[in-house]
């Protein structure tokens, strides 16, 4: 009995979608290694597809660290670096994990970070007219994994008093800026701007300013979230006068371009002493905050945009954590870890609701120069 000869084509296409399939569950930056193997595993790393699949399946474990550098120069200003590091090491030593040279870029003096999603980060550069209150803001992406920056968006003349937030639509397969700008006649003005468009889009007014520690937004689930304040008054306000019913959660859908508002949890019935905050990790948001400054709350909101989702994660008293005060700064470990400012500059507290352990960390510089994103590393590539 003769056989039929194999198609030639369709081993090739067999081949390949092995090799994808194998290829797709590696760490990213060896992937940037095996592009120059060969044209054929060149073109399967490139390719969107493959991208998307890489992202999807990649570990959610790793962050990303903004940190201060100190002037090389006499005259030169402090510069920004970013530093990749696994949740575990920078947990483990988070002094030895901010000097470390490996893994870090640097930013401009005039630079800073607006967030980070999908492998890229947002960084925004103003430009202040002196004397004014105006200033000029160009945002463009990066990926520290490739080296890739992309153009700067157009520019943005904006107010002193203005917040951005940074994510992905996945209905356009586009990433955006959303700037939230109260200008000096009391007006507040929203502006959006999709990477790799022409212009910024003038959209409807949010709903209420977000507070000043909460000047980045946080994105989850195709949103962009902040603590605002239902107040006329802006960004100007004393915090000792806030009312627990000024305080609302807003939600920016980036597909649809409308915001909503999402009430906070039914537990609190009293304004925190400090500024509360919001934290993600993985598909959770958080709200962290302390109550009558004696202990420290971490609420969950398990399915997000639920109002009635919201479970308080823990309640730990001040005493257990050695602190008098407490500032909360970010949450690790799917709610697990916490990452809180106590009462000295050079220190910072890492709380461990699984085991109820408290570590104290020193650092050789204020740790409030340290900002951290939950980051993964991609061949995501640019606009």
């Amino acid at each position: 009995m003769q056989m039929e000869p194999e198609d030639p084509t369709a081993a090739v296409l067999l081949c390949e979608v092995v090799v994808m399939e194998i290829l797709s569950w590696l760490p990213a930056k060896p992937l940037t290694r095996l592009k120059l193997v060969s044209k054929s595993w060149n073109s399967i790393i490139s390719n969107p597809h493959f991208v998307k699949l890489h992202l999807h399946r990649s570990p959610k474990n790793g962050i990303l660290l903004l940190t201060r550098t100190k002037p090389l120069t006499l005259g030169e200003g402090k510069k920004w670096d970013l530093v990749f590091s696994s949740v575990e090491s920078f947990i483990q030593n988070p002094s030895s994990t901010l000097v470390a040279q490996e893994n870090r870029y640097s930013l401009y003096v005039e630079d800073w970070v607006v967030a980070s999603c999908n492998g890229l980060v947002c960084v925004a550069h103003a430009l202040d007219h002196p004397k004014t209150d105006i200033s000029d803001i160009w945002v463009r992406l990066l990926n520290p994994l490739t080296g890739g920056i992309s153009e700067n968006s157009p520019c943005l003349r904006v107010d002193m008093h203005n917040v951005l937030g940074f994510g992905y639509d996945e209905s356009s397969d586009s990433y955006k800026v959303l700037a939230i700008i109260w200008d000096s006649s009391g007006t507040l003005i929203t502006q959006v701007y999709s990477f790799g468009g022409s212009s910024w889009k003038r959209i409807k007014s949010f709903p209420a300013f977000p507070f000043s520690s909460e000047v980045n937004g946080y994105f989850i689930g195709g949103t962009l979230n902040w603590i605002a304040l239902r107040t006329p008054h802006g960004s100007d306000y004393d915090w000792d006068a806030v009312t627990l019913d000024m305080l609302t959660l807003v939600s920016f859908d980036l597909k649809s371009d409308t915001s909503k508002e999402i009430p906070l949890p039914k537990g609190i019935d009293e304004i925190p002493s400090e500024e509360p905050t919001l934290g993600v990790w993985g598909n959770s948001l958080y709200l962290l905050h302390d109550y009558q400054n004696t202990h420290f709350i971490a609420w969950q909101m398990k399915e997000f945009g639920d109002e009635n989702s919201w479970t308080q994660l823990l309640k730990i008293s001040f005493h257990h954590l050695g602190v008098e005060w407490l500032s909360p700064r970010f949450v690790f470990e799917n709610g697990n870890v916490f990452m809180l400012s106590g009462c000295h500059s050079s220190e910072e507290v890492f709380y461990d609701r699984r085991d109820n352990s408290v570590k104290r960390v020193k650092f050789s510089y204020n740790p409030r120069y340290i900002v951290a994103f939950d980051y993964v590393e991609s061949l995501v590539q640019l606009c």
